[in-house]
């Protein structure tokens, strides 16, 4: 009794009495079923009710009655299926005969009543005992019967069938039987069978049904039932000191409810149970006495799972608790039904949040299958409600279960403004386990660590695996290196493989430029690479030998020196950097940049052309500044042997603007010679008055470019000392080529005042001779012309006048002995008919002359083309230092021919006058052009 009183109450129902339907005379008034209602049942939509004389009666959900006549003395048992539309019944056609069990197809109809589709007796033989319980398993292939008897009598089968069932006594004993219930788990059927002294369990599903006796007290009539899967189908037997649960094979727990038990119902996870009201006078009455006792009943709903009472009332001679259309119904002696309507989840939570009863609210909800929002918020709360009574621990503890829904800002403010920080740590470490922290969450947590100076707790907190990181490192690294703890920070970062943030900390906190230059040649290549890109002038600055040679080995042959803790760093194949990239970073370190792109030069022949620009700076500028002359000598070599590594030829401008910087001679010289820029060469010569070298140049490049000798001729002309030697050997050369015409010659050397005539005596003698004997050539090539012309004449007069005489006695081709027919030519030649056809073009042209007038043909074809070209003419005759030639090379042309115009006439004007216009103008434009 101390267990039950400990229980709290509470009205999770709401209770009403079921009133008839409203009518034309309106309604409200309370149903009032037949009399005389013995037993009753529920399912497939209706109330099922048998009253003591012959009748079945339903009651459907719109409250309308129906009944059928089922025997003809009285209705013991009903059992309405709850899966199928089949209610089995028991009850008395004649006194004394054994009772009739009935089984209703309510689906189909025999004369308006359900359809009886079987009949048989409840016992075998004739043997008259009294039916004591009844229940049918819902595979419709069970059926057990009870007695008082203390038997037991079960139908295997298709219950509603006679044909396909068999019916056999499973259980005699000497104590009446009070309960039977069917349990189906997975293939396995149990019955279990309860009497006024035992508890018992058959397994039908194995051969022989083995049995074992679970307890040796029992219960009375209607007062066990079976629990749904939220209880593992326990059966329960209530007796009148404790409620006992069985499993098939064992008694589980035990509830300790006192008072007479009438009626035990099993409904939605709660157990129902009428009993004696003991605040009524007790009376010497057996389980199950005479119903027609009017007394006051207690009826206790019990939520076994989260212990409380749902709800309590008092009930005048409760006659059975039914189930239906989710409500209970509560039938009494007068014929009145009251439903009790359960309360929807958040109103009784509601109820239970009043009197702060928040962890039975939270078992409430999860018996319930409350999701998870609702539970968060009973979490909250409760939460709240712990808080302001100052439990700030509890509080936290119910915080921390509303992680993942409540937005995590509303507790921290709480605890902030409290000061709570050990408090907010452990919500803040549990937001981090469940990885729903962002970055304000890390940094707020690593501020609480950093605030209580617990060491311990930081490093746990950022020395966790990598599988079981559950913050920002980023913002972790950014919140230590803040606070001070540079270790921590360093640590982090390594791990996790931050290395722009491990290289920023050694080097701007820490400045540990060993550890950073160490920690860069373990890294991948891109990263390494982008990172001495970045840090490479700090690390220039403070170690610069040590950075130099990571360098070298970055941009030729770079691996991983180790393996760097942090996921993703693995050893990659060798990588190049690009050594040019690189150059800036030496600013203000030219020893160790001339050191870096001399290992470059020696180790990659195929480097950028930024190196070797930048290395041929370096040297002019180291040959420059030298004073020591070995020295400066061996530099000087090293700067030409860098310039004739053929690695300056695409940037020629390039190199020959740093030897000018430099005013280094050579350089610029042989850059000249590389670029064939001659007339640099010898200009460069004559501004150092180099007069030899000017000499020496017009020799060796004058063949590629003739104009060097007209230039040092000006050159030497212009020079007041006597540099007679020096225009003798020009002279000899112009003489010799032929470069300049003689006139030009005596002109130039006018402006100097110390060549006399002696020094160009001999050029002039030799000129004038050679033109003297041209003159002889050229008249003795006219008067040859002259003959040829005046015999060619005289042929073609002779062809006009005079008859040829053919005298050929040979063929001109196959030398044979002409014979006709021949043909012959006026130019003498002779042929074969057949031989002038095979190798003859044309019918009228000679075989054997026509290549000498193909050419002559050609010549004219020639000249004719280029009469019209006057743009030409102009051009070669303003370029051409001797312009007469020119003329009389287009005068042989025949450009200055006559020229016919093919038009009109204009009136009053003849030909001849025309003619004469044109030849006038035409010898005025050759005047003006010549």
């Amino acid at each position: 009794m101390a267990a039950y009183l400990q229980w709290r109450r509470f009205v999770f129902f709401e209770r009403e009495a079921v009133k008839e339907p409203p009518g034309p005379d309106g309604g409200g008034k309370p149903l009032a079923l037949p009399p005389g209602l013995a037993v009753c049942d529920s399912g497939r939509g209706s109330l099922v009710f048998g009253d003591i004389l012959d009748g079945i009666w339903f009651l459907s959900r719109s409250l309308q009655l129906s009944s059928f006549q089922a025997y003809k003395l009285r209705v013991t048992h009903l059992y309405q299926m709850k899966q199928h539309s089949i209610l089995a019944s028991v009850g008395e056609d004649e006194e004394g005969i054994n009772p009739l069990v009935k089984v209703w197809n309510l689906e189909k109809r025999d004369g308006g009543n359900p359809l009886c589709t079987r009949i048989f007796p409840a016992i075998p033989g004739n043997k008259p005992t009294v039916v004591s319980c009844l229940t049918v398993h819902e595979n419709l292939n069970f059926m057990a019967i009870g007695f008082a008897d203390g038997s037991v009598v079960l139908t295997k089968g298709d219950i509603t069938r006679d044909r396909h069932s068999k019916t056999q006594i499973l259980h005699e004993g000497s104590y009446p039987v009070t309960g039977l219930a069917f349990r189906q788990s997975g293939k396995t059927t149990h019955l279990f069978v309860v009497t006024t002294e035992n508890v018992q369990c058959y397994t039908l599903s194995v051969k022989d049904y083995p049995r074992l006796e679970l307890d040796t007290h029992g219960c009375g009539l209607r007062c066990s039932a079976l629990s749904d899967p939220s209880q593992d189908l326990q059966f329960i037997v209530a007796g009148n000191e404790c409620v006992y649960l069985y499993q098939p094979d064992e008694r589980g727990p035990c509830f300790a409810f006192e008072g007479q038990k009438l009626i035990v119902h099993w409904y939605r996870g709660y157990l129902v149970i009428v009993s004696k009201d003991p605040k009524c006078s007790p009376k010497s009455e057996f389980a199950g006495s005479d119903p027609q006792n009017s007394d006051k009943q207690l009826l206790n709903i019990y939520d076994l799972y989260n212990k409380f009472i749902a709800y309590s009332s008092v009930f005048d001679d409760v006659v059975d608790v039914l189930a239906e259309w989710g409500s209970l119904y509560v039938l009494t002696r007068d014929g009145k039904i009251h439903a009790l309507q359960e309360k929807d989840t958040q109103t009784k939570l509601e109820m239970l949040f009043k009197k702060n009863l928040f962890e039975m609210a939270i078992n409430l909800a999860k018996s319930h299958h409350l999701d998870s929002d609702g539970l968060s918020e009973i979490f909250r709360q409760y939460g709240d409600h712990l808080y302001n009574k100052g439990n700030h621990d509890g509080a936290i503890q119910q915080y921390i279960r509303t992680i993942g829904k409540l937005e995590p800002s509303y507790v921290i403010r709480k605890f902030l403004d409290a000061q709570r920080i050990h408090n907010l740590t452990a919500y803040l470490q549990t937001l981090h386990l469940q990885s729903l922290a962002n970055a304000d969450h890390t940094t707020l947590l690593l501020n609480c660590y950093t605030k209580l100076k617990d060491s311990s707790k930081l490093e746990e907190f950022i020395k966790t695996s990598e599988s079981e990181v559950h913050f920002d490192v980023e913002t972790a690294i950014k919140v230590l290196r803040q606070a001070g703890y540079y270790s921590h920070a360093v640590y982090l970062a390594e791990k996790h493989a931050h290395h722009e943030w491990y290289l920023k900390i050694q080097l701007e906190d820490i400045k540990n430029y060993q550890e950073a230059l160490r920690y860069i040649g373990k890294l991948p290549y891109d990263q390494a690479e982008s990172n001495m890109k970045r840090y490479g002038k700090i690390l220039m600055h403070h170690v610069p030998n040590e950075t130099t040679e990571l360098l070298k080995i970055l941009c030729t042959d770079y691996r991983p020196s180790g393996d760097c803790e942090g996921p993703g760093i693995v050893l990659l194949a060798c990588f190049k950097a690009n050594s040019e990239e690189f150059i800036p970073i030496f600013a203000n370190n030219s020893r160790e940049l001339k050191a870096f792109l001399e290992h470059m030069t020696e180790v990659q022949h195929d480097s950028s052309q930024g190196v070797y620009d930048t290395l041929l700076e370096l040297r002019l500028q180291n040959w420059a500044h030298e004073r020591d002359p070995q020295i400066k000598e061996k530099l000087h070599s090293e700067a030409i042997t860098l310039l004739k590594s053929g690695k300056f030829r695409r940037v020629f401008d390039k190199a020959l603007v740093l030897c000018q910087m430099h005013n280094f001679k050579d350089g610029v010289l042989y850059l000249y010679e590389q670029g064939k820029l001659f007339q640099q060469i010898m200009h460069y010569h004559m501004q150092n008055e180099q007069y030899r070298k000017v000499i020496e140049v017009c020799e060796l490049y004058g063949d590629q470019e003739a104009c060097l000798w007209e230039q040092a001729l000006s050159y030497f002309a212009r020079k007041e000392e006597n540099c007679k030697e020096y225009i003798t050997t020009v002279l000899k050369r112009i003489e010799n080529k032929n470069l300049m015409p003689p006139l030009l010659v005596v002109q130039t050397l006018a402006h100097n005042s110390t060549a006399t005539l002696s020094v160009i005596k001999d050029y002039l003698i030799n000129k004038l001779q050679k033109q003297s004997r041209q003159i002889e050539q050229d008249e003795q090539r006219i008067q040859k012309y002259r003959e040829e012309t005046t015999k060619i004449r005289q042929e073609i007069e002779e062809l006009k006048t005079s008859p040829k005489i053919f005298q050929k006695t040979k063929c001109s081709i196959c030398t044979g002995a002409l014979e006709l027919p021949s043909v012959h030519f006026l130019c003498g030649h002779s042929f074969h008919q057949h031989c002038f056809e095979s190798y003859s073009e044309s019918d009228s042209e000679c075989p054997t002359c026509m290549p000498e007038n193909r050419k002559v043909m050609d010549m004219i074809r020639a000249q004719e083309q280029k009469r019209d070209l006057h743009d030409q003419f102009q051009h070669q005759l303003k370029c051409s230092n001797d312009g007469f030639s020119v003329v009389a090379d287009y005068f042989g042309r025949g450009v200055f021919n006559k020229l016919t115009l093919i038009t009109d006439l204009p009136p009053g004007k003849s030909a001849t006058t025309v003619d004469a216009g044109l030849q006038r103008e035409l010898l005025i434009h050759t005047k003006r052009s010549t």
